[in-house]
């Protein structure tokens, strides 16, 4: 039994941190071994106008759906020009914590690899960090890749 995971989840919102925790999960999963899957969730509900015609809403979320499956395909294909092999890439609707935990558990992820994105004490009082989240609900190690602010 090897200590290694044999997959590896990596949580992708466009960020600078994600392009790093990108490089991490690739590079880790390149040198144990390990399937790398990749998803981007998409917040839900959208925000639409509530008095919003229902083909408006219907259309609204449409677009919103595949501009998120051509953000995780576009992610997938970066990290497989650098060489990287990508498994899987998958597109959630919800909390984004939510949705990147009930993945990792869905496809019995041995490791999540997240970027931070350094926010505030405050701000993270304020409306919770994605990062923090998951380490606390989710059923295997997270690696929280941080920039180096210096």
């Amino acid at each position: 039994m090897s200590i290694f995971p044999t997959k590896i989840l990596l949580a992708a919102d466009g960020s600078d941190e994600t392009a790093l925790a990108a490089q991490t999960a690739t590079d880790l999963a390149d040198k144990t071994g390990s399937e790398l899957h990749i998803v981007y969730v998409e917040p839900w509900p959208p925000i639409i106008d509530p008095e919003a015609d229902e083909r408006v809403t219907e259309a609204i979320t449409e677009k919103k759906m595949k501009r998120a499956k051509r953000f995780v395909g576009a992610q997938a294909e970066e990290i497989e020009a650098a060489g990287g092999t990508v498994t899987q890439a998958y597109v959630r609707k919800g909390g984004a914590a939510v949705g990147i935990v009930a993945l990792a558990e869905e496809i019995d992820a041995g490791l999540i690899v997240v970027g931070s994105r350094g926010w505030s004490r405050l701000r993270r009082a304020l409306i919770g960090s994605v990062s923090e989240s998951v380490v606390q609900h989710a059923h295997c190690p997270v690696m929280v890749v941080r920039k180096d602010n210096r």
